[in-house]
This record gives C-alpha cells, sequence and structure tokens, in this order.
C-alpha cells in the first residue's frame, strides 16, 4: 500500500505540473484525481494523496524560486527568494493543495 501510495502522489505531482501550465485550474484538480485515482482505498486515502501531491508541487516551486534568486542576484536574490517563498508557499498550499484535496475526494468516491 506504501508503494501505491507515494507513486500514485509523485504521478499526481507530475500530471497536476504539466497541465498546471496550461490549465491553472483544471491542472492541479486533474493531478489531484489522478493521485487519488492510483491509490485507491476510498475517499480518505484518495483526498489524503491528493493533498499531497498539491503541497508537493507548492514545495517544489518555493524551492525553485529560493535557488533562483539566490543564483541569479546572490545575497539579496536569497533574501527576497527567501521571502517570496514563504508567501508563495503559504498560497500554493491553498491553492494546489486544495484543489488537489478536492480531485482526491472525487477520484476516491469514484473509485471506492
Amino acid at each position: 500500500m506504501a508503494d501505491n501510495f507515494w507513486t500514485g502522489v509523485i504521478v499526481g505531482w507530475l500530471v497536476g505540473l504539466i497541465l498546471g501550465f496550461l490549465l491553472p485550474v483544471i491542472g492541479p484538480l486533474i493531478g489531484g484525481f489522478v493521485a487519488g485515482w492510483m491509490v485507491r482505498g476510498g475517499i480518505g486515502n484518495g483526498a489524503k494523496a491528493g493533498l499531497f501531491a498539491g503541497i508537493l508541487g507548492a514545495i517544489v516551486i518555493a524551492v525553485l524560486l529560493l535557488v533562483g534568486g539566490t543564483v541569479l542576484l546572490g545575497a539579496f536574490g536569497f533574501i527576497a527568494g527567501l521571502g517570496t517563498s514563504l508567501v508563495i508557499i503559504v498560497m500554493a498550499f491553498v491553492y494546489q493543495g486544495l484543489l488537489s484535496l478536492i480531485g482526491g475526494v472525487i477520484a476516491g468516491a469514484i473509485r471506492r
């Protein structure tokens, strides 16, 4: 079950990442759906997998901002990237996490 869970989370995150560039609201929703569909186990497991897929995406975005700011602007870029990352990660947790959670719940309800 653990292998299936993390595989579903990573695949759901990748789907959400790829579709997120094309369809900003639908991408995380479909990514959460894919994660919930792969994990199986009902609404609870689908919701958990979708939420983790969305949170993983938010963390990756924050790390990329922090590293990119440091590489491009040095110490000032690190401070600016850190401040931006904190704001982005909070917003992305809410945005991506909630949409992916909803997608995971829908998949879990369908695939009971």
